[in-house]
């Protein structure tokens, strides 16, 4: 398995990838042009998993200078269970710590239980203490 930094190159096969992944919802901030302005907002933070050249795994962070916050991790149905989303998520916390960050979060889909398993194995703590509100700004109600 090789890992490294996602680029704007890797975004067909991520995409791909994150439609065919359980859990994983796709906006319109999630198009090629809002992703790339992402990757060039939080340079370093996210990255891709390969496989004999195809892209098998993502994960995507960024930071508001404060916290930091996790997406799209996505593993391929073949290459689950072998380690693969934890050594993204282990990347992916090293980039954000080496930024000054010390806290990070994540959304899950309430009913994306595999998930949930997932990040609990991994220690993240579910918060009951805390909601999350959203406004779109603008471009319809899958902004």
């Amino acid at each position: 398995m090789h890992y490294r930094p996602m680029t704007i190159d890797d975004y067909t096969a991520a995409a791909t990838l994150w439609r065919n992944t359980e859990g994983v919802r796709l906006r319109d901030a999630d198009s090629r042009e809002g992703i790339d302005r992402y990757l060039k907002r939080n340079p370093g933070l996210s990255f891709v998993a390969e496989l004999q050249g195809e892209v098998v795994g993502t994960i995507m962070a960024g930071h508001d200078g404060h916290r930091g916050f996790v997406q799209h991790l996505a593993v391929a149905a073949a290459c689950r269970k072998q380690g693969v989303g934890a050594e993204l998520v282990r990347r992916c916390m090293n980039a954000l710590r080496e930024e000054g960050i010390q806290k990070s979060h994540l959304m899950l889909l309430v009913d994306n239980e595999a998930g949930k398993r997932f990040w609990k194995r991994l220690g993240w703590e579910f918060r009951t203490d805390i909601e999350l509100h959203s406004f779109i700004l603008e471009g319809g109600p899958n902004a």
